[in-house]
């Protein structure tokens, strides 16, 4: 994500004096929600495992879960770009090409 989209998300939560509001409790559980009424665009698809005519509700939903990550790194204090790069190296050695390249197991059971 770029800085000046970070920085855009923290300008409008500051223009609304609402980082008081901000504590990693509640993010997460703003995250959690976001991240449920994304999931809610798929419920009762059965085999519809197409999004083409949910684009519009995943973009609008995705957004509100990446808006509340990038406020839940700036409450804790944490670089996003950082704590990502670090999980993706985490994942790769739990999931090493060799043994998971097309397999969809758990690190566990590869």
């Amino acid at each position: 994500m770029k800085q000046e989209t970070v920085d855009m998300i923290l300008k409008f939560r500051d223009d609304r004096n609402w980082k008081q509001f901000h504590n990693p409790k509640d993010l997460a559980i703003s995250i959690s929600l976001e991240a449920a009424e994304l999931l809610e665009v798929f419920q009762w698809s059965g085999a519809d495992l197409e999004c083409r005519d949910k684009l519009d509700k995943i973009k609008e939903e995705l957004a509100d879960v990446v808006n509340y990550a990038v406020l839940m790194a700036d409450a804790c204090g944490l670089d996003l770009d950082e704590i990502v790069r670090e999980k993706v190296r985490r994942n790769e050695e739990k999931y090493p090409v060799e043994k998971a390249f097309g397999n969809k197991a758990k690190y566990t059971e590869l």
